[in-house]
């Protein structure tokens, strides 16, 4: 598994009446492999896993493994409340041909660290996949501390971090410790550039899903020492990007993949269309970036 690159956290399109609307997602998927994105992940944030069904999960990780034909590796996000539905989803990420698994720290219960390294360890031991642990207490309320990175370091399936703690000191804090034991990918738009530039080796990126380009490009120019021209794009970027570090990044992104003509607006409630001042607001952002959106 290569863990370099872009790897879109994809969202999950609907139709109106709120069923799947898989010919949208798969246009999305090719704006996304014409971009030059390393990886595919499902069932984020931003893909609404909450209110997927189980029915819903296995037809988007099936449709999504078969569409791609191995071009690029999918990555099957696994946040669950109890063990045993993790144990659930690594296995049938498995059976489904997905390449790889990022996994959430227990949802709804504040576990503590003993227990935490506990449901990492006992997942990663189930499965072959290659795992990326996501970092993010800010939204999820769990740290997972590099004295706990150093405990599941012994698991080789354990491979990547989503580094979502905010913490731009981090990503220095853990190779100084570990040195390439783990891939670091920035999981916050608004920290990439920082990150790259300090030693991540990734982006799991939010508005890629809209911007496919600029943020492949981005990725791509540092990788080359082009750090002025990366500079460039993401001060450009940067008032689109913030949209990722809101509560509603769900219905921002999905507004802004509208505007680009790769997505719809459509959520699944409980969550409702932006309207008011609220949607004007966004809109504007969306609208002033694609007036400036640099030549690439």
């Amino acid at each position: 598994m290569n863990w370099k690159g872009v790897f879109p956290a994809v969202t999950t399109k609907f139709h109106a009446d709120g069923s799947l609307d898989m010919d949208l997602f798969f246009k999305n998927l090719d704006a996304q492999l014409e971009s030059g994105v390393h990886g595919i992940i499902l069932g984020g944030t931003l893909g609404e896993s909450s209110v997927l069904s189980q029915e819903e999960k296995i037809t988007l990780t099936r449709e999504t493994v078969n569409y791609l034909e191995g071009k690029v590796p999918v990555i099957l996000n696994i946040a669950e409340g109890a063990t045993r539905d993790a144990l659930f989803w690594a296995k049938k990420a498995e059976e489904l041909g997905a390449s790889g698994l990022m996994i959430l720290p227990p949802m709804r219960y504040a576990a503590d660290p003993r227990e935490v390294v506990t449901y990492f360890k006992t997942v990663a031991n189930s499965t072959p996949l290659p795992i990326m642990i996501y970092n993010n207490p800010v939204d999820y309320k769990t740290l997972v501390t590099v004295d706990m990175f150093a405990e599941l370091a012994a698991c080789k399936t354990i491979q990547a971090i989503k580094e979502s703690t905010r913490d731009i000191s981090n990503v220095t804090r853990m190779i100084n410790r570990f040195g390439d034991r783990f891939h670091i990918l920035c999981g916050v738009d608004t920290l990439a550039l920082e990150e790259l530039l300090m030693g991540a080796v990734g982006w799991v990126a939010g508005l890629v899903c809209a911007f496919p380009k600029e943020t492949v490009t981005i990725y791509n120019l540092v990788q080359q020492g082009e750090v002025e021209k990366a500079r460039e794009i993401y001060r450009w970027f940067l008032p689109l990007l913030e949209l990722d570090i809101h509560p509603k990044l769900v219905q921002y992104i999905k507004l802004a993949e509208q505007h680009c003509g790769i997505g719809s607006e459509h959520v699944r409630a409980p969550r409702l269309t932006l309207i008011g001042e609220e949607r004007e607001r966004i809109e504007q952002i969306i609208v002033e970036g694609l007036a400036k959106r640099p030549k690439l």
